[in-house]
């Protein structure tokens, strides 16, 4: 995620970390809510989106993928979990576009 927030910052957006513990996350963080609830925080992070990108991942990105369909949240994936709901982006600037158009449509 770090990467993420840094190439959001760089182009002038703002990044908010939903932290599954205490600690501060990446230093390309704007707003850090910490949360303290380990795993569980997946849903708040989903609760809080119009749209999802998920980005390769284990299990936990699987749980957010799970999360984000049963919420009926839009899911973009880049090299991800082949599961049906997911609809997979060929780049990051893909699945950024297909988000965004998304959340727009969600509001």
């Amino acid at each position: 995620m770090e990467s993420a927030c840094k190439g959001a910052r760089e182009q002038g957006g703002q990044t908010v970390g939903i932290l599954p513990d205490t600690g501060n996350g990446n230093p390309f963080l704007d707003v850090i809510i910490r949360t303290g609830l380990g795993h569980a925080r997946n849903v708040v992070v989903v609760q809080s989106a119009d749209a999802v990108i998920a980005i390769g991942g284990s299990h936990g990105t699987l749980s957010e993928i799970a999360i984000a369909l049963k919420l009926q949240r839009p899911v973009f994936g880049i090299k991800t979990w082949d599961i049906e709901g997911v609809q997979q982006c060929a780049t990051p600037q893909d699945a950024v576009l297909k988000a965004v158009r998304a959340a727009h449509r969600s509001l």
